[in-house]
């Protein structure tokens, strides 16, 4: 049954990836108590999915600049104005987890213009919708926005380039129809236990 399906192109086992693979995503299974659908949607193209896992890693698990909470923050804006249901289910997990704010990914995703943020989550979140929808738009001021609000450089560009990284997966994820895993659905939402 089509509904049943990960992906509109298949996906692969982690039994069947490249060694390498299998020990990359058996980590985050290890971590996470599931295989994320993405990576065996991903995993048909091993190449792509190496490249797409280094960036990833080196945008979203840095200590320097963004907190993890900020950097999942600039995924969940950028995926709603993407309309990206994957990861906004996804990474909506991971901020409601980061900030143990269970509602927080949700009016990020639905309402980013509205949702009542700090100044800084705001020129966070600003600064990615800009970049995510009207990219050449930007200018020195919403830049200057961003800084007013305590955005290190550093940190700007990281806003930059996690939406950029964001608009690809977003897009891979509406070609392939990617379902989201059931257990994102409901992490961050009740107490662990």
């Amino acid at each position: 049954m089509a509904q049943d399906r990960i992906s509109r192109f298949g996906h692969v086992e982690v039994a069947d990836m490249p060694a390498d693979l299998q020990q990359r995503i058996g980590a985050i299974a290890e971590r996470s108590g599931f295989v994320p659908n993405v990576f065996l949607a991903l995993a048909r193209r091993p190449r792509e999915l190496r490249a797409f896992l280094d960036y990833h890693d080196a945008l979203m698990d840095s200590d320097d600049g963004l907190s993890k909470a900020e950097r999942e923050l600039v995924v969940v804006a950028t995926s709603g104005a993407n309309h990206c249901t994957y990861c906004v289910v996804a990474h909506g997990a991971i901020l409601r987890v980061r900030t143990k704010d269970a509602e927080i990914a949700d009016r990020v995703a639905t309402n980013p213009y509205g949702v009542e943020l700090s100044p800084r989550e705001r020129a966070i979140v600003d600064l990615a919708l800009l970049i995510a929808t009207e990219s050449s738009a930007l200018t020195d001021n919403e830049l200057d926005d961003a800084r007013a609000a305590g955005l290190t450089e550093d940190e700007i560009w990281d806003v930059g380039a996690i939406t950029a990284l964001f608009a690809l997966s977003n897009r891979m994820a509406h070609l392939t129809a990617l379902k989201p895993n059931a257990e994102f659905f409901l992490m961050g939402r009740l107490p662990r236990g």
